[in-house]
């Protein structure tokens, strides 16, 4: 086979990897997207804290704030800012309060995330194959697909941090080309970090990763920006507290004093790395490589502090959401170090081969040499072989093939009709897994088969619910419906079914009760009374005290399972 044989066949066989790949990530958007609509459909909280960020939501639809005095009667309060729930509200006023609403933003809001990533990419490289491999490898992650389509405001707080940054990239980009300042466009880099900032605290990585690198750039500028943007940031915290009598502060600041668990974040770093190998590998060594041999991009900044900041997943109540943002720099960074190296591959083999073919004077050989002919020794076409020509090629093959490999590393796919679990099994993948029911309440259960299988470990996410699952819902709804009072309840979705007042927030009650910053004695006296009707318990999130008096109290009369966990629906005692 000649040479220009073999380059053909190296750059077909490219072709048909990149296609793979490709294939390969669509998939794990089809996957994605199968999920989340499955979601849409479901009624009740798949994630425990569905049903209170939907309550912050019917609360702002009512012009009321979240943010409450939690020793009183409904002992409801929120410890999120408002932005997400502020989004959904136009949709609770055209559809009432339904999950589906801010799964849906959720939802969109990781695509715009995607699309971002990929653009913030191909505008550099310009290589649309990387560009979307790196944008869809967002989507892919197992971190993304378990909570990206949930009523939860982390990736929208990751949207906006996206979008900032990329943004960021492209004004800095254009100030340096025309030589002169864009102050409106980096206005608006500041508007989407606040936004992210009111949407979850944890953004404060990202502001700060951009305040670092305008730093790096121009000291002056950074301080001249960073003074008003704090003064807005404080000035907008201000007023929320005291526009909520300081209840702002209390419920998003001191409830979100956790105690730090070391082995929860080293698992969750291990597992991040282990399932994202190619992701943060490629990143780390791009970060280092800018930082030694040029300035370091926003994008390098961004990953390390978000990679550094993630160790706050380790905090009670935190969770693989946390590296939601790290993954996203990841993925820009992957896409610019490959598209990188294939542009300077691509473009020393175009000059290597224009070298090749020149002639003996053109190629730097002296006149007085004597030129022996136009043979093609002469003409740089021995059949010596030129390294230069083949290492691009080989890199178009090498680049989807890791690709592949990071997509085998990241699998997770339900598997609860017949051709989802054809397409696992074609792939050599089980079809099922066998999860012990989550049981807090009630004695251990065996194990039981999932259709659903992720590299990530035993998780309840990820699984669609079922029909079984939706009419556990309402049998539990059911339930609480034959009493009077709402159920004091640890998912508030059963109280939204009948249209009953959602009772407290648990996890939110455990945290301020860890900081001795909450009053429970309405809220045991009504338990002592037996004022509720119905307790449902599914992890006994609930402070020691308020776990002592519902046992006292309240016996369970019912045991229901729902999305893999056993919940106790008890009654008072006589």
């Amino acid at each position: 086979m000649t040479n220009d044989k073999l380059e053909k066949a190296i750059l077909i066989a490219a072709r048909v990897l990149i296609g793979l790949a490709l294939a390969a990530f669509v998939g794990y958007l089809v996957v994605y997207t199968i999920y989340a609509v499955e979601l849409f459909r479901f009624p009740f909280d798949y994630d425990q804290g569905e049903g209170f960020e939907l309550m912050d939501t019917v609360l702002f639809s009512q012009g009321e704030w979240p943010y409450r005095n939690n020793d009183q009667y409904p002992f409801y309060s929120s410890n999120y800012p408002p932005l997400f729930h502020v989004v959904i509200v136009p949709l609770v006023w055209i559809f009432g309060p339904q999950y589906w609403t801010g799964r849906l933003v959720s939802f969109v809001g990781t695509l715009i995330t995607a699309v971002a990533i990929a653009y913030g990419t191909q505008r550099v490289i310009r290589r649309w194959w990387l560009a979307a491999l790196v944008g869809l490898a967002f989507l892919a992650s197992n971190y993304v697909y378990h909570v990206g389509p949930l009523f939860r405001q982390h990736m929208f707080m990751v949207m906006f941090e996206t979008l900032a940054v990329v943004w960021l990239t492209v004004t800095i980009d254009k100030e340096e080309r025309d030589g002169r300042a864009y102050p409106k466009r980096l206005l608006i880099v500041m508007l989407l970090l606040l936004a992210a900032g009111y949407t979850k605290q944890l953004a404060y990585a990202t502001v700060a990763a951009v305040f670092i690198f305008l730093f790096l750039r121009n000291p002056k500028r950074a301080i001249l920006w960073a003074i008003p943007f704090a003064a807005v940031t404080g000035l907008i915290f201000l007023w929320i507290n005291w526009a909520t009598d300081g209840y702002w502060f209390l419920n998003t600041v001191t409830a979100n004093i956790n105690p730090f668990v070391p082995g929860q974040a080293q698992g969750l770093y291990r597992q991040w790395f282990n399932l994202h190998t190619l992701l943060v590998v490629t990143a780390v060594l791009y970060a280092v490589y800018q930082l030694y041999f040029e300035r370091l991009s926003a994008y390098s900044i961004w990953f390390v502090v978000a990679a550094v900041n993630s160790v706050t997943a380790g905090k009670w109540g935190a969770g693989e959401s946390y590296f939601a943002t790290a993954i996203a720099a990841s993925c820009i960074l992957t896409g610019l170090a490959y598209g990188r190296v294939l542009n300077y591959l691509q473009e020393n083999q175009t000059a290597s081969q224009l070298s090749f073919r020149a002639k003996p004077s053109e190629r730097g050989i002296p006149p007085e040499r004597p030129v022996q002919g136009d043979s093609s020794e002469d003409l740089g076409m021995t059949n010596k072989p030129n390294l230069g020509r083949w290492i691009y090629p080989l890199a178009l093959v090498i680049i989807p093939l890791l690709f592949l490999w990071q997509a085998e590393r990241m699998f997770h796919m339900p598997t609860h009709t017949p051709a989802l679990a054809a397409v696992a099994q074609a792939l050599g993948k089980p079809t099922e897994v066998w999860i012990a029911p989550q049981t807090s309440c009630s004695a251990p259960r065996p194990p039981e088969s999932i259709p659903y299988v992720d590299a990530a470990g035993v998780s309840l996410l990820g699984r669609p619910p079922n029909a079984a699952d939706t009419a556990a819902g309402k049998t539990i709804a059911a339930a609480i419906a034959q009493g009077d009072t709402a159920a004091f309840a640890e998912d508030a979705g059963f109280n939204f079914y009948i249209g009953r007042d959602v009772i407290t927030n648990p996890t939110q009650l455990l945290n301020l009760y860890n900081n001795n910053q909450v009053d429970l004695t309405e809220m045991l006296a009504m338990l002592d009374e037996q004022a509720f009707d119905t307790v449902v318990l599914r992890a006994q999130f609930y402070p020691p005290p308020v776990l002592d008096m519902i046992g006292q109290r309240y016996e369970t009369q019912e045991l229901v399972q729902m999305n893999g966990f056993v919940y106790c629906i008890m009654r008072p005692r006589k």
